[in-house]
């Protein structure tokens, strides 16, 4: 077989030397690759071997314990308060525009286990209630009157018409478009919504010497009653009786609830609750958020 010419061995050396500068894993020196045409030409001198390629790092796997997975969905946001706008810089908690400039009334919840209450904005702490209340429901307070980052609402406390400031940041407010009217003369408690009347209840009040209070109060808690003679739904309402300091080991607190009497509905038989048919309590039970504002003449 016929010996190349010595100007093949430069191309052969030259494509070693190609092959060699690309890094790859496999590659080899010159001297490790044999040439056919017998040794290499003394004038080219063989290329250095090529640095070692750098360690390859394998991805991390998908179920690498140090990379968390993402949550599986966003939790929403509550709907009563709509979320600022994006470009809006953040605000101290407070009533949002949409909910302040309505004619709806407002209903604040706690979102934390103790909400203080102060006489005054940043003034000193003059009460504290526990959320949720000593029944299990949701601490509740009706909005008065708001100012920045501060709520004035009313309290489910003595003396009836207690009001005093809370921080908007330890509540979530809400829209309540419903208010009741109970009339003590005419012996009927009247439901509207949006200002429109809905329903008009006969309703027993209190008697003579265990009046129903009169003002400005709140539903403050919603109960199956355990016990006969409450029917099956009972309100609590932030009003207590002005005779009665206590009642059936409670704080004297009035109610609007059922009754097995009916024969009492539509007179003054009460200790100072507002009593309704069953029928009619279980309608006000489907319908009526704590926080709904009552008004006793």
């Amino acid at each position: 077989m016929p010996r190349l010419p010595r100007a093949s061995s430069v191309v052969a050396a030259l494509l070693v030397s190609v092959l060699v500068g690309c890094g790859g894993s496999d590659a080899r020196t010159t001297s490790e690759i044999p040439n056919a045409a017998g040794p290499p030409s003394p004038s080219i001198a063989s290329p250095p071997p090529p640095p070692p390629p750098p360690p390859r790092i394998a991805p991390p796997s998908v179920a690498s314990p140090s990379i968390p997975p993402p949550p599986a969905s966003i939790p929403p946001r509550p709907a009563s308060i709509p979320p600022p706008p994006a470009s809006s810089p953040p605000k101290p908690a407070s009533i949002p525009p949409q909910l302040a400039s309505d004619s709806s009334a407002l209903a604040a919840t706690a979102t934390r286990s103790r909400v203080s209450v102060h006489g005054t904005p940043d003034g000193p702490v003059s009460q504290t209630f526990d959320h949720p209340q000593a029944s299990g429901a949701p601490l509740t307070f009706s909005v008065d009157r708001h100012d920045g980052a501060w709520l004035r609402v009313r309290l489910p406390a003595r003396p009836n018409g207690s009001t005093g400031w809370i921080r908007a940041a330890d509540v979530t407010v809400t829209k309540v478009p419903y208010r009741i009217e109970i009339s003590v003369d005419a012996k009927e408690l009247r439901l509207f919504q949006s200002g429109r009347l809905l329903h008009n209840f006969p309703a027993a009040t209190g008697t003579g010497g265990t009046p129903t209070p009169l003002g400005q109060f709140y539903l403050t808690e919603l109960l199956a009653p355990t016990n006969s003679g409450y029917g099956p739904y009972a309100y609590g309402v932030s009003a207590f009786s002005e005779v009665l300091n206590s009642f059936g080991g409670g704080p004297g607190q009035i109610g609007i609830h059922g009754t097995d009497d009916t024969a009492s509905i539509g007179r003054a038989a009460s200790n100072g609750c507002i009593r309704l048919s069953n029928a009619n309590i279980t309608t006000l039970a489907k319908m009526l958020p704590l926080g709904t504002p009552v008004l006793i003449t």
